[in-house]
């Protein structure tokens, strides 16, 4: 029967930690779908694997190697791996802690109440990361830091080249920004004319 009550308050703990604490903040639809996913998936497994002999080391090792190449197939923040494992905890306590009755949903609530401690202000703190397609072969370097300063009209905080096609003189580079400086100068058409110009 707790069970169930289980189930309701995993719903309930991912639909916060979802819905009110991370879509808001970072505006990202399609991890918001993969956090959610990833919980109910979790969350019936790991349910289905209390109710048989089934050793559950084993499920929970098949679940990670399934995390690992889901966060693999993007490049994600921290913050958004700490989602991730944080939809993932839910689902495991909601489906296996039964047995700690309402201990496992102060836990749950732990988790939530952590997150949302963690976070605060986090829409306003994440870098801003593109992807940016540029004419003429860049390596990674100072002319393409200085390239993309020109671009952005500032630094990057970070960036990485993801592709240099020699055959069409392209380079694809993924860079996150820092919230803008108030003097940086450059219009988005500007930006847009620049994003072009061979080196």
């Amino acid at each position: 029967m707790f069970s169930f009550i289980l189930a309701g308050a995993d719903a309930a703990a991912i639909a916060i930690l979802t819905l009110a604490l991370y879509y808001p903040r970072h505006k990202r639809r399609d991890l918001l779908v993969s956090y959610l996913s990833v919980n109910v998936g979790v969350l019936a497994v790991a349910a289905a694997l209390a109710e048989t002999s089934v050793n559950v080391g084993l499920g929970l090792g098949l679940f990670g190697v399934l995390a690992i190449i889901r966060l693999r197939s993007a490049e994600l923040g921290q913050h958004e791996i700490a989602y991730y494992f944080a939809s993932l905890a839910l689902g495991l306590i909601g489906g296996l802690a039964a047995p700690m009755g309402w201990v496992a949903v102060a836990l749950m609530a732990a988790i939530v109440a952590v997150m949302a401690a963690a976070d605060i202000g986090g829409g306003a703190r994440r870098p801003n990361s593109q992807t940016v397609l540029l004419a003429g072969l860049w390596p990674a370097g100072e002319p393409l830091e200085a390239h993309l300063l020109e671009l952005f009209g500032q630094a990057p905080a970070s960036y990485a080249v993801r592709r240099l096609d020699a055959v069409r003189g392209e380079t694809t580079v993924t860079v996150r920004l820092g919230p803008r400086p108030s003097r940086a100068g450059g219009s988005r058409s500007a930006n847009t004319r620049a994003a072009r110009s061979s080196p």
